[in-house]
């Protein structure tokens, strides 16, 4: 076995997110529906873009944030994600690097620009996204460097690569490397409308072993088991990975494997200001759990406070060190 680099490594689509506070009607004037994420073209990005308010640009993407996350709280993280060589790509660039994340996917010279995911946050801290892949739908199996992928603990892959075909070849090569070196890998379903689109294919994945452990939450539970019934969805969930995490909001998660199944309470907050990247974070605080074998309920304390952390401010990735909070908290980093 290859010599342990990283304790986790992410693969997900490089994004540059533009969040805007907005009230329902931008999303009932722009046809959006609440809570999802949307594939747009170029021209309605730009026509929702010139539609928005005053924003707050950050560098994104799903499983980029569970990274970020991932170093904050001290473990050796790397990422894979592509970007253009233009001005937000290496802003992007700089900030995933800034956050002490090894990123080493070249930049792509010519084709679209770096992609771009318009964050529309309500009063109620829920978001809608309307994601503009741009650069990112090029990531392709040449990006994937098998050398690095097979000196991770965790490779850690997230469903919406499985919008862009090069990524989902890439997202196959990726799992395949790092169970040949004996390591695992993680899935995040990402949008329940993601889930809709590849149902059939993301239980292949499970049921087929490209996918170790899975990360979910409620709604996308119940669409991939097209059921509403919690319990029997988490039944299922159980025999179909080594092992299932499941996020409830306030009611904290559960994590099941086939023979055992635990809960861990949500962390307390003073105010819900943005869900954005909150699934990211908690799957940030569970892989550092699981990358330093705690206890599974451990992995869901940490989770819960990381993204405990983020839904308090604008932007989805942590403002504090998250190993200083959790040491705070008094939990195990």
């Amino acid at each position: 076995m290859a010599d342990v680099k990283y304790d986790v490594l992410g693969i997900g689509n490089a994004l540059f997110d533009v969040l805007v506070r907005t009230d329902e009607a931008f999303l009932v004037k722009h046809g959006m529906t609440k809570g999802s994420m949307s594939l747009i073209d170029e021209a309605r990005a730009a026509a929702i873009y010139n539609d928005m308010g005053p924003a707050t640009e950050v560098s994104g993407g799903s499983a980029a944030n569970t990274i970020v996350g991932i170093g904050s709280l001290g473990a050796r993280a790397a990422y894979v994600g592509k970007v253009k060589d233009d001005q937000i790509g290496k802003l992007y660039v700089h900030d995933i690097r800034a956050a002490g994340v090894a990123f080493n996917t070249p930049p792509a010279k010519d084709g679209p620009a770096t992609g771009c995911s318009y964050i529309l946050v309500t009063g109620d801290g829920e978001r809608t996204m309307n994601t503009y892949l741009g650069a990112a739908q090029d990531l392709s199996p040449a990006d994937i460097d098998p050398a690095e992928i097979a000196a991770a603990k965790i490779v850690y892959l997230e469903g919406y690569l499985w919008d862009p075909p090069g990524a989902k070849e890439a997202f196959l090569k990726a799992s395949r490397i790092a169970h040949e070196a004996g390591r695992k890998v993680a899935l995040t379903l990402s949008d329940s409308f993601c889930v809709g689109r590849y149902r059939d294919e993301f239980l292949e994945l499970m049921r087929g072993g490209t996918a170790d452990i899975v990360f979910a939450n409620e709604s996308e539970l119940h669409s991939l088991y097209e059921t509403s019934d919690f319990d029997t969805a988490l039944r299922q969930l159980r025999s179909d990975v080594k092992l299932g995490v499941v996020t409830r909001s306030e009611k904290g998660c559960v994590v099941v494997t086939p023979t055992d199944a635990v809960a861990a309470p949500a962390s307390p907050i003073t105010q819900l200001v943005d869900t954005t990247g909150a699934g990211d974070l908690f799957a940030a605080g569970f892989l550092y759990g699981l990358s330093r074998d705690l206890s599974h309920k451990q992995c869901g304390e940490l989770g819960a406070l990381a993204a405990a952390e983020v839904i308090q401010h604008i932007g989805a990735r942590p403002q504090v060190s998250l190993r200083e909070l959790a040491q705070q908290r008094g939990l195990t980093v």
